[in-house]
């Protein structure tokens, strides 16, 4: 994938997140490593929502969180995402939003069932920050989300939001709209009452290996973006 290629797949990411009920004015963020150099990353700007990204504003990042590139204006939560680039390097993709299930969720304490095939994903596949509600605007705040994480490939900002990630965007899009459909769900059949026995943890996983599918997300992206083309 070339330079401009990866830019236009970032915007094209903000802007599948925007469709889906992801975007929270101009908060949130999507970032995506420079394709021929994994010290720099790409990233929607501050102060533009998602549907507002386009190629021309994308700006560049290194793994300190300063801006190294790009006319407009960095996000000053760069540090959730310079901070896991450096501790994972097998994590080229980051997501940061706030949609409102997942953020409910975050909220109640209570761990991911195994209820749709969508939570497949994430059952016992998640970190949890607990530090702080606040803005992440340190290194040393964007490390501890980095450490929350851990080797999984969510982490819930409690009370705040989620940040996912994934090895190519493709991925961390679909698995960011995935994760809130699983909380969304979760929560309506709580709300409704005590929930049934969940599947054996062979089936969950058996199932997760095909969701994880890189092919079947970028099928899945391709899709929403093309649905997005034709409006």
């Amino acid at each position: 994938m070339t330079r401009d290629e990866a830019k236009e797949k970032l915007v094209a990411g903000g802007h599948i997140l925007e469709a889906a009920g992801q975007g929270d004015f101009t908060r949130g963020h999507i970032c995506v490593r420079v394709p021929d150099d994994s010290t720099k990353f790409y990233m929607k700007p501050h102060s533009f929502g998602f549907d507002e990204m386009t190629v021309d504003n994308v700006v560049t990042c290194d793994l300190e969180g300063n801006k190294v590139d790009g006319w407009a204006p960095r996000h000053s939560e760069v540090y959730i995402h310079s901070e896991i680039f450096k501790m994972r390097p097998d994590l080229n993709a980051s997501i940061h939003t706030h949609p409102t299930y997942s953020v409910a969720f975050s909220a109640m304490g209570r761990r991911m069932k195994a209820l749709s095939q969508p939570s497949a994903l994430f059952v016992d596949n998640y970190g949890v920050y607990t530090d702080s509600i606040d803005l992440i605007r340190s290194k040393d705040m964007g490390h501890g989300v980095a450490k929350a994480l851990g080797n999984s490939p969510v982490v819930f900002l409690k009370n705040h939001g989620v940040v996912v990630c994934g090895p190519t965007i493709e991925d961390a899009v679909i698995s960011c709209i995935m994760l809130e459909n699983a909380c969304q769900i979760q929560m309506i059949a709580e709300a409704a009452g005590e929930t049934a026995g969940e599947f054996p943890m062979d089936d969950v996983m058996a199932l997760r290996k095909k969701l994880l599918s890189p092919e079947q997300n970028a099928i899945n992206f391709n899709y929403l973006r093309r649905r997005l083309e034709r409006r």
